[in-house]
């Protein structure tokens, strides 16, 4: 019964950037037949080293260009996940740039070269500098990419997208050739400083398989047939060049919307065939599983048989259904031997009773045949497990009897949804829901609230994940998939709504999975009195002074009450 490991495992080729790796698999044990769901966790170790996209890259950057200038390097690729992956960059040293770490959404890191002071180009034309990519293995790995860049002539502007960031959503059957979005870009100089070419930044090769743009248009298009089950989507960097060198950048966030484009999968694992006519009730004939790709309802799936046969699909694990003669609620059977004939060898099945004030026992037994049966549904979170003691008696006078103990585990189904305690749901009546206050100078990472939920389940029933189901601005907020916590995806501004409505999805790891969803009301203001008038049409800040206004007095009156009995006290032990 022991698992050997009977090749190389290679975690970036089985599960790629996935946070966590696992191989499942179906364990048959014969004699009786069944069906064990395994799952084996795969670990990252650093035998990966980062690497660029390309080990050169040139860059011209005009001579008028002032400090603080940022320009887009890119990110280097780093199989390994967790620690093992890419963890910053360092450039080599030197008098006009410095590099910075990005961090972009999904927690990709992007390295952009900084102007630290203004360049002259009579004085030096052209620079070449090594920018080393660092994983936080142990010892960590690197690779490196030289930056050559070239210091040209003035160009007083840059190109100006005409946002920062694009969204599009895309079917995923969508056909090669459809059209993405048109990005647009505009340049105030004249000529050929103001000639404007479009094309992608520094991205992974697989992106840049997927999708093309138009240099003379900005016009993206598809390039390659989209798959959701590969990605669910993805970023790309655009950039717009002028004539004289300067460039753009905005960001194009493309959403893979997921199509029921695979049918189900049905793979017979074992049958027995023959059945013998006597088999008992319960007995497993078959295993199948069944697996569909596709995403949310999509991917779920019901079995059913078709015609007339004495059978019925049992839901197992992992996708698996039994197929057994009608579904019984037999447990197990127990057996005992008499070497003895006639009525002094048969043997007689029992359970061994108890007081008369016990509540009945959860099994029966049969007497002749030893079968133990369910009495009533068993409730893992009630009893995860009992022990019943079964008594062979044989006919012989005078009897003689033998005991054995049964120990039954109870097996967890996924009957538990998710329960929020917070945030709590506005209790009936109340006039304002609880809310979180976050002020306009939050920045980037900046905690706002933690989703806190349990699950009275066990195992993988248990395992909960968080995803932001509902957001008016889906951009500002991210919501930790493990933690539940709700951070500042990017700086306040002033475009943003002062009152932020939330909704998180709380879903556990049956199957199937059940959810339940938590409301977040965010108020974006300096302090509690500025949020105060955002949470509801009526003035709460007139209700608040009033409140306060009677607490007030309430709190002045027992104030005197005490001076007054303090001064009649020390009159009288004076007197």
């Amino acid at each position: 019964g022991e698992l050997y490991v009977s090749e190389r495992l290679d975690r970036e080729e089985l599960c790629g950037e996935a946070l966590t790796c696992s191989i499942s698999f179906e364990a048959l044990v014969d004699n009786p037949l069944n069906v064990f769901h395994v799952e084996v966790a795969i670990q990252d170790v650093n035998d990966n080293a980062p690497q660029f996209p390309k080990e050169n890259m040139h860059f011209d950057i005009v001579e008028s260009t002032p400090p603080g200038a940022r320009f887009a390097v890119g990110a280097a690729e780093d199989a390994d996940v967790g620690s093992n992956s890419l963890q910053g960059y360092e450039l080599e040293a030197n008098r006009y740039f410095a590099v910075e770490v990005k961090e972009k959404q999904g927690g990709r890191k992007f390295a952009e070269l900084v102007l630290r002071r203004p360049l002259d180009r009579e004085s030096e034309q052209s620079l070449r500098l090594v920018l080393t990519a660092l994983d936080g293995g142990n010892p960590p790995r690197s690779g490196t990419a030289q930056l050559y860049i070239n210091v040209t002539d003035a160009n007083d502007n840059a190109p100006v997208f005409a946002y920062d960031r694009y969204r599009v959503s895309l079917r995923e059957d969508a056909p090669a050739g459809s059209m993405v979005l048109n990005v647009s870009a505009t340049d105030a100089d004249a000529g050929i400083n103001a000639y404007i070419t479009y094309g992608f930044g520094k991205m992974p090769a697989k992106v840049l398989q997927k999708f093309l743009v138009n240099s003379e248009s900005g016009t993206i298009t598809l390039q390659k047939a989209l798959d959701f089950e590969e990605a669910r989507g993805y970023t790309l960097l655009v950039e717009a060049r002028d004539g004289g060198g300067l460039v753009a950048h905005c960001e194009v966030e493309v959403e893979v919307l997921d199509v029921n484009d695979n049918a189900p999968e049905i793979t017979l694992l074992s049958v027995s065939s023959p059945v013998p006519e006597d088999s008992p009730v319960g007995t497993v004939v078959a295993l199948v599983n069944v697996n569909d790709p596709d995403f949310g309802e999509d991917g779920q799936v019901g079995c059913e048989l078709s015609g007339e046969a004495p059978l019925s699909l049992v839901a197992s694990s992992g996708g698996s259904y039994k197929v057994n003669n009608a579904a019984g609620a037999q447990v197990l059977r127990v057996l005992a031997r008499d070497a003895d004939a006639g009525a002094n060898g048969r043997v007689s099945y029992w359970l061994e009773g108890g007081s008369a004030g016990e509540a009945a026992p959860p099994v029966s037994v049969e007497a002749r045949s030893g079968a133990v049966y369910a009495q009533r549904s068993f409730d893992y979170e009630q009893c995860r497990e009992f022990a019943v003691a079964v008594r062979a008696q044989d006919g012989g006078v005078p009897a003689r009897s033998s005991t054995a103990t049964v120990r039954i585990f109870v097996l967890d189904r996924n009957d538990n949804a998710p329960r929020v305690l917070w945030p709590t749901a506005a209790a009936a009546g109340a006039e304002t829901p609880p809310f979180e206050v976050v002020p306009r100078s939050a920045e980037i990472g900046y905690l706002v609230a933690k989703v806190v939920a349990v699950d009275a389940d066990a195992g993988r029933n248990a395992w909960l994940s968080y995803e932001l189901l509902q957001a008016p601005e889906p951009a500002l907020f991210r919501l930790g998939p493990q933690s539940g916590e709700v951070r500042t995806a990017r700086a306040v501004s002033e475009r943003d709504a002062a009152k932020q409505r939330l909704v998180a999805l709380v879903k556990d790891h049956g199957q199937p999975a059940l959810s339940a969803t938590a409301t977040l009301h965010v108020v974006l203001a300096e302090s509690l009195q500025e949020a105060l008038p955002e949470l509801s049409d009526r003035d709460p800040v007139s209700e608040l002074t009033s409140n306060l206004n009677v607490v007030l007095a309430v709190a002045l009156a027992v104030v005197t009450v005490l001076f007054i009995f303090t001064v009649i006290l020390t009159f009288f032990f004076k007197c």
